[in-house]
Parts: C-alpha cells; structure tokens; sequence
C-alpha cells in the first residue's frame, strides 16, 4: 500500500482482516476508524473523487464484506477509484458454510472492474500493484481484493512490480475534421457531456469549445457543473431558418414539422421524426390574464 503512495485507509476491524490491522501500527498510513463497514466503503468512494487516487477501505469477512457493497456500487456507477480489501475465511474453510464466509468474490463480480483471491502469500505484491493500476486507469472503478486469513499471517518479501508502459493513441486527424464538419453543418447541435469530462478534467477544454462555439449544452448528473449554468455563451447560436407556417392547435398551442430538417435514424435502422419547433397558439396566449396594475386591499 505504501508502495502505491496510499497514505488513509478506511475500516473496521474484525476477525479474519487481524493480520492486516497487525501489520498497520508499523507503518506510515493512517487508518480512520468507521462505526460501519459501509461508511468505510463511501469514505474511501469520497476520497477517490476529491484527490483523483484510488481510496481504501477495508474490511472483515462475512457481514463485514457484504456491508461494503453499496459503497463499492457507488463507485462502479460513477466511475471512481477504489480498492476495497476484505479478510477472508482461510483457504481450507473456503467452501464448507465456516463461521462468516461469505463469497464476497462473486457477490461483488457486477459492480467492480475487477476482483482477486489471493491464495499465495507471494502473489501479494503483484497482485495490489495490479489492483491499483487497473483502478486508476482507463475509466476508473472499483477493484476487490479478497485476502484468506492463512494467506495474511504468512510472511512475505515485497517484490518491485513494473508494467509495460503503455504507447499513447495517436490523434485520428481524418476523424477529428470530419467531426467538425459534421457539427459545422448540422442544424440544430447539442452539447451533451457527462462525468467524463472530470474524470479527465477537461472542464477548461469543454467551455472554451462550448464559448467558441455557441452550441446549446446539457449535462447528465454526473456533468454538472463542467459548465458554469450562470452564464450564457457569448458565441453565436446558430437556430433553425423558419419552415412552413406552424398548425395551430386550440389549447395546446401549435407545432410545425421541419420538413428541411434530415430525419433522425436509430442504430436499428428505423427512422425518427424530423424536427419540430413549438410555438404558443393565439389563444393559448389569449387564455392567459393580464397582469392587474391595482395593488391589493388588505
């Protein structure tokens, strides 16, 4: 853990993770204790989202494991770091209904990127160097590592582990531009951004692009705030030349289908409605009070 520049682990301490919290006092990390496992989990989820590193949260077997699911979910769905450590049942008990085995391994196989069993003491250091690389990298999640308590009593070397640097992707010129041509002759463009964008703290790269251009944005939950919403774009918005005269509808005020305007295809092949512009009909406009100039009597 040191070794992956961790320095605050989030936990709660119980039988088969002793062996880990044993080993805690001799080094440089500083545990915070939680009153619940979950909290240790969601702990460990709000550290990952504040410093970009993965956060750490450990616990025991059985009910200890199972109560760090929600939190581990909770970064599997907004993409944060985290390695969760659980103490499992030692490796002859795996299997037999001990006293707190749970398959915490298989639980937890939906919502994390990836999940260990470490069944050698000397895969140890490999294995959290894996853990950790792969929680950081790509679109960030959640790892689980599963360590049997004869597993965690055993003495191990640590061992320096290296990866194979990885050769950044060269930029796609050819669909760079056809992308901008693209948004150049579009009609009516949307900016649709989500948490990626902070993932990858592009918050700059996104509101130059959207105050250059001018196209109207809107963000999942996870993209809120990589726009300023107090502000307007001081580019120019580009809108739809007027078509043919809308049909009025009585109550419900009127609609008119751009008939210039391509049709939308779905990726099954199917096409959608062209574009529609809703305007307020007359007597929807009608049906509205004037606002009354004389003050009210009290």
């Amino acid at each position: 853990l040191e070794r992956e520049g961790v320095t605050h682990i989030f936990g709660y301490p119980g039988g088969a993770i002793m062996p880990v919290y044993d080993a805690l006092p001799g080094s440089s990390l500083t545990h915070i204790l939680v009153r619940h496992e979950q909290a240790a989990a969601l702990a460990a989820d709000a550290y990952g989202r504040v410093t970009g590193r993965p956060g750490v949260c450990l616990a025991t077997s059985g009910p200890g494991a199972t109560n760090l699911v929600t939190g581990i979910a909770n970064a599997f769905m907004d993409s944060v770091p985290m390695v969760a450590i659980t103490g499992q049942v030692a490796t002859h008990l795996m299997g037999t209904d001990a006293f707190q085995e749970v398959d915490i391994f298989a639980i937890t196989l939906p919502i994390v990127k990836h999940s260990y069993v470490i069944r050698d003491t000397a895969d140890i250091p490999r294995i959290f160097a894996e853990a950790f690389e792969i929680a950081r990298s790509g679109r960030p999640g959640p790892v689980l590592i599963d360590l049997p308590k004869d597993v965690t009593i055993m003495t191990a070397s640590p061992a320096p582990v290296t990866f194979p640097a990885v050769a950044a992707v060269p930029l796609d010129e050819p669909a760079i531009a056809k992308a901008n041509a693209l948004i150049a002759a579009s009609r009516q463009p949307i900016l649709y951004f989500g948490g990626g964008i902070g993932i990858a703290r592009a918050e700059a790269a996104l509101r130059a692009f959207s105050e250059r251009t001018g196209i109207p944005s809107v963000a999942t939950l996870r993209g809120l705030g990589a726009i300023p919403t107090d502000t307007a774009p001081s580019g120019p918005t580009r809108r739809n030349p007027p078509s043919s005269p809308p049909v009025t509808h009585p109550a419900r005020g009127s609609a008119a289908i751009d008939s210039t305007a391509p049709s939308c295809t779905s990726a099954t092949g199917q096409s959608g409605p062209r574009a529609i512009r809703t305007v307020p009909s007359p007597s929807a406009k009608a049906a509205v009070p004037a606002r009354s100039n004389i003050a009210p009597t009290t």
